[in-house]
């Protein structure tokens, strides 16, 4: 059984409300929401939130119940691994066991379908114990970026033995992407933590990895996601 998961606070301080605000016509959270909701090898999805108007915008759309998160794992610190944990737990307490858990961000919904079913291909052929949405990262640590020693003088973050002169001699790092993930539900349960077991990626390309974050950003997306309708 495979289980999709939106993560959706009430409050943000960026953007006040923005999982809920009005995105060409519909809330942002519904064009996550949405592309599980129609994905055929999803089983159930729920909604993880504070905010009792969202509860009920998603279980009218069809969502488990799962109730309000506790307000624990609605503050600014709590741990996006908690809040799966949280979510995994009620969704086999409402559903049964899970066989696959996917959660998509509800702030980065440039993502395509065909996003979601990469991921999952991968996650199925290779059996990891999660796949992440990652991106080519535009700054390189081993390249240029840079952070101060002791004294406050820049040095290269990652220095190696034999200089980097160009962008290409570095080695490759990509970005991790706030977008889609998709897990084993044993390793979630067991884990406290992303990067604990075997995690592959899953690469986007950067317009598609988006995530909403301020005004701009909000801004930002709305325009590419308005080009996209128009073609």
């Amino acid at each position: 059984m495979i289980i999709g998961h939106v993560g959706a606070r009430k409050d943000s301080k960026g953007v006040i409300g923005k999982n809920f605000r009005d995105m060409l016509g519909k809330p942002l959270i519904d064009w996550s929401l949405d592309q599980l909701l129609a994905h055929p090898d999803v089983d159930h999805v729920l909604v993880s939130t504070d905010d009792p108007r969202i509860h009920r915008h998603a279980v009218a759309k069809g969502c488990l119940d799962m109730g309000l998160r506790p307000a624990k794992l609605a503050t600014d610190a709590a741990a996006k691994w908690d809040v799966w944990q949280h979510a995994i737990a009620k969704a086999e307490e409402l559903a049964g066991m899970a066989d696959v858990f996917i959660d998509l961000d509800c702030t980065s919904p440039l993502r395509s379908v065909e996003d979601i079913n990469g991921a999952l291909r991968t996650f199925l052929d290779e059996r990891p114990d999660m796949v992440m949405s990652c991106t080519e990262a535009r700054k390189n640590p081993y390249f240029n970026l840079v952070e101060p020693d002791q004294d406050g003088y820049l040095k290269v973050s990652k220095p190696l033995a034999d200089d980097v002169v160009a962008r290409q001699q570095a080695p490759v790092v990509w970005e991790h992407a706030a977008s889609t993930y998709v897990l084993d539900p044993s390793y979630l349960k067991k884990a406290t933590g992303l990067f604990q077991g075997r995690v592959l990626p899953y690469l986007m390309p950067q317009e598609r990895c988006l995530d909403i974050d301020t005004d701009l950003d909000f801004k930002l997306v709305e325009f590419l996601m308005k080009e996209r309708q128009l073609g």
